[in-house]
């Protein structure tokens, strides 16, 4: 059975460029993976997104059985969303037996300036600006963001580059999923 990695932290932490670079350093030592990136998945399964706590739940749920679906066929599974709430990251936990989590920890403050610049191809635009907005949603600032309890893997992308996080990333990987 394939592994799976849930790469988490707070909105403009570098999880998308963390598990980008992880998934080219992993292809290139021959080990195949598949990165599913919530912001382009959203798009099919609530198009019109609310991001309330149902819309959510449906969400990650949905996020989950999917990594766990492609596991059970032999494929890796690189799965990079923000999942504010730890029963997210629990559920896929629960069913996915070689599961780990990744923490991209970063100060709000930094993912607030980089979400301001960063040119994503699926995440919306604006995350952070949205927060003043009357009945927002947005992890960290108006909905709790539950940072994992003990997290396999931990990155702090304020000191660590993508690119020597995806080398941690894969030591530690290769040491758990052997």
């Amino acid at each position: 059975m394939a592994w799976a990695l849930w790469f988490t932290g707070l909105p403009g932490s570098g999880k998308t460029a963390l598990s980008k670079r992880t998934m080219n350093l992993l292809r290139r030592n021959g080990i195949r993976v598949k990165v599913l990136e919530l912001d382009e998945i959203r798009r099919f399964v609530t198009p019109n997104p609310r991001y309330t706590d149902e819309e959510r739940d449906i969400v990650y749920a949905s996020l989950a059985y999917m990594a766990k679906l492609l596991t059970e066929s032999g494929m890796n599974v690189i799965i990079d969303a923000t999942a504010n709430r730890r029963r997210y990251r629990d559920l896929a936990r629960s069913i996915i037996p070689d599961f780990a989590e990744v923490f991209v920890r970063c100060p709000l403050e930094l993912c607030m300036e980089r979400e301001r610049k960063r040119i994503a191809k699926f995440s919306p635009k604006g995350i952070y600006d949205r927060s003043a907005q009357p009945s927002a949603t947005v992890p960290g600032v108006n909905v709790p963001y539950e940072e994992p309890l003990s997290p396999e893997i931990i990155i702090d992308s304020d000191r660590t580059d993508a690119f020597e996080g995806a080398e941690v990333v894969v030591k530690r990987l290769k040491e758990m999923f052997k």
